[in-house]
């Protein structure tokens, strides 16, 4: 398995506002190693769930009272997403080929709800969660494969760029651990074996024709990520980083996962620029200095910073202010750019 650009910062997925143009002028603006942005704000179709129903194949996805549920053919949801989903590539295109990038082999990401997440937010006809169902949940996965294949297809004769694939699990730690809401309060959705959900996320990635990222903007599962090697793997690990960037204590839970992963050849990418709000004491020379630190802490080389990590805020900034988004990014790249030049220099 192929692996992401490396010694870059790149977003998460989600960017505030309603207007693709503005959000793909900003992402790439400031980013070498772009995504294609989601805009939740925009309503049913745009948020993580909805854009997966515009990736889908043979299986519609609809509105319900509670959020999203399996649908019929022919669903305003379905259609929806594919609009904004057309709208945002479309906008990338044109910055593209403005810039001169199209065919260029330029790096992108594109990101798609991961199908134990997936399962957990949408309802089977019956109201249940579809994680409740392993043929529901069986059937979601190949879906989703086919359908990222098919997205990944547009991206490059879109753009000619080299495409990397983020699957996003914010549910996964619900799922192992058996609180994932259900129907009813009597109705509890049990646990799923870990070594299930690894090597479902194993394979999935084995089935993706991309370089992959798994994303968890939750708590970190060093112990799901232990098991599935050979991909990148994007956490929040600001707490390691805390003496620096005012976050918590030291946790040293993270940084023994943070350490076997690098140590095992995989691609970290961390999350360490704050999200959702602006902390003026956060800039790009204290954070990469950060890093480094934590890499010192381990024991490793700093040199692993340059060639297996990227560096991103914590979650999406659907919840920032424009300003902040800009300015997230913008430190997302120069943190980057410091740790490609000479990390031993921080």
């Amino acid at each position: 398995m192929s692996q992401p650009p490396t010694g870059v910062g790149t977003g998460v997925g989600s960017m505030p506002g309603t207007d693709p143009m503005q959000a793909a002028a900003v992402i790439n603006g400031e980013l070498d190693f772009a995504h294609l942005a989601e805009l939740p704000a925009r309503g049913i179709g745009a948020d993580m769930i909805g854009r997966m129903s515009a990736i889908l194949v043979d299986m519609p996805i609809d509105a319900s009272t509670w959020g999203y549920r399996l649908g019929t053919r022919g669903s305003s949801v379905v259609r929806r997403a594919r609009g904004f989903l057309s709208a945002d590539l479309d906008a990338v295109e044109e910055i593209w080929d403005t810039a001169g990038f199209i065919g260029t082999g330029r790096a992108v990401k594109v990101q798609a709800a991961g199908p134990f997440t997936l399962a957990s937010s949408i309802e089977l006809t019956n109201g249940h969660r579809a994680i409740r169902d392993p043929g529901a949940l069986r059937d979601l996965t190949d879906s989703a494969v086919e359908g990222v294949g098919t997205h990944i297809a547009e991206v490059r004769r879109r753009l000619g760029a080299e495409v990397t694939v983020q699957i996003d699990e914010p549910m996964i730690g619900a799922v192992l651990d058996g609180t994932v809401p259900p129907l009813t309060r009597l109705d509890v959705i049990p646990p799923l074996p870990i070594a299930d959900v690894a090597n479902a996320l194993a394979s999935l990635a084995e089935r993706i024709d991309a370089p992959i990222i798994i994303h968890n903007c939750g708590a970190p599962r060093w112990d799901l990520i232990a098991r599935v090697p050979g991909v990148a793997h994007s956490v929040d690990v600001s707490a390691a980083t805390a003496t620096t960037i005012g976050a918590a204590a030291l946790d040293a839970e993270t940084l023994d996962g943070i350490g076997a992963l690098l140590d095992r050849g995989d691609v970290l990418v961390a999350g360490v620029v704050p999200a959702e709000r602006e902390r003026p004491g956060v800039r790009a020379e204290t954070v990469a200095t950060s890093l480094a630190a934590v890499i010192d802490r381990i024991g490793l080389s700093r040199k692993v910073l340059s060639e297996k990590a990227i560096v991103t805020p914590t979650c999406g900034l659907a919840g920032a202010s424009p300003r902040w988004a800009t300015t997230a990014l913008g430190i997302c790249a120069q943190v980057g750019e410091l740790l490609a030049t000479d990390p031993d220099a921080l």
